[in-house]
């Protein structure tokens, strides 16, 4: 549906101070694959590269300055234009700072049409709530499945799926800080996600193809858990009771706090990045304590230790929606892509060295996220449960 243009201007107005709806931006990002809008995202586009110097472009490129010269305006690229948009509220994936200047001759007819305005063949719908809960005799509930209310107990604690879906362990007070605890187990699928509450009220966000395994009530002493995959945990303050996250080798100690645990198999890292609070990353005998906007990376390899300042909305992107790239190669990209969309990924020929980075929501097909992918030259083709990346 076309959209006038005061509509059309909201939005870039809205996209430009950063206020823009989740809803918002999807209605931008489909009006932004409909040619009758190309003349004024063009105008938008040319004063933007006007405030740029051909100098610009060679090594030693100051990218802070362009990427600020492009934000400045209020104005969303068109796509074959191929420039940085604002990556903590983008609606779709971009290319990095410093192919700008080398794009800017391009010829119009290389335009692709976007994402939105095309059928992709044999499209992938994204990923959606869906997990199992294993309980200590081994029973299996479907958590997608199950009616709302009381779906099992575990010695002292009530499971309950509420009205919005969530997982929630109440326990009796008085045998909450039992010794004999049942070991329950969370497991979301590829293509799957959850949250659960646990008995001392902390809760965690299972990403795609993640698990974590806790008691039904904590012990006395201690609070432990066991996670796989990506998780983000905001830890239930309990000074007397440490909270303890054990993954891969590694351990992280807090009191209360929230942070992000990425941890996959198929990663050779485990990145946690603290968001809010303190906690004390240890692996065999090195420890490491993070503050928050800090992140750690541990090898699998070995016990190194790692910390450096980041982007914590980086790292929670997939919590709040969206994913989000920043130099990233293909290969990390389509990692999160088959996770999210439950697909194997296959690389055909010669693979893209270009990085890419920018955002787009979780809740985008698959085929609207490959088309956006291909302004860089890279092709896709879906077969069923695959994807052939090729060039």
């Amino acid at each position: 549906m076309a959209v006038n243009t005061d509509r059309l201007q909201y939005l870039l107005t809205q996209y430009a101070s950063e206020a823009c709806t989740k809803q918002e931006l999807l209605e931008l990002f489909e009006a932004m694959g409909q040619d009758a809008h190309d003349t004024i995202l063009q105008t938008t586009m040319d004063s933007i590269l006007a405030g740029i110097k051909p100098d610009d472009a060679t090594p030693g490129i100051d990218k802070e300055k362009i990427f600020n010269n492009i934000i400045r305006p209020a104005a969303i690229i068109p796509f074959y234009k191929r420039v940085w948009f604002r990556v903590s509220v983008a609606a779709a994936v971009v290319f990095t700072i410093g192919s700008v200047l080398l794009i800017k001759n391009r010829e119009p007819k290389q335009q692709l049409a976007s994402a939105s305005n095309i059928e992709f063949r044999n499209d992938v719908a994204p990923g959606s709530n869906k997990a199992t809960l294993i309980l200590a005799n081994g029973r299996s509930i479907s958590l997608k499945d199950a009616q709302k209310g009381q779906i099992a107990k575990q010695g002292a604690a009530i499971i309950t799926k509420t009205t919005d879906g969530q997982i929630v362990y109440n326990t009796s007070p008085v045998l909450q800080n039992s010794d004999n605890v049942d070991m329950n187990l969370i497991e979301t699928p590829k293509g799957g996600q959850w949250d659960v509450t646990l008995s001392d009220g902390t809760k965690v966000w299972l990403n795609a193809s993640s698990s974590i395994k806790y008691p039904s009530t904590f012990a006395a002493n201690e609070r432990k858990v066991e996670i796989t995959g990506e998780a983000y945990f905001e830890v239930a303050h309990n000074a007397a009771k440490p909270f303890r996250v054990i993954t891969k080798g590694q351990t992280v100690e807090v009191l209360g706090t929230h942070f992000n645990i990425n941890a996959y198999d198929d990663e050779n890292t485990v990145r946690t990045t603290l968001l809010q609070g303190k906690v004390r990353i240890s692996k065999g005998a090195k420890a490491a304590v993070l503050m928050p906007g800090q992140q750690s990376t541990t090898l699998f390899s070995d016990n190194t230790i790692a910390v450096k300042e980041t982007d914590t909305e980086l790292a929670v992107a997939w919590h709040n929606g969206y994913f989000q790239f920043e130099q990233s190669d293909i290969h990390d990209v389509m990692k999160q892509l088959s996770r999210w969309y439950d697909v194997d990924v296959k690389f055909e020929g010669k693979v893209t060295r270009d990085k890419f980075g920018g955002s787009m929501p979780r809740d985008a097909s698959l085929g609207q996220v490959l088309h956006t992918l291909e302004q860089s030259m890279v092709r896709f083709k879906i077969d069923g449960k695959t994807v052939t990346v090729t060039e």
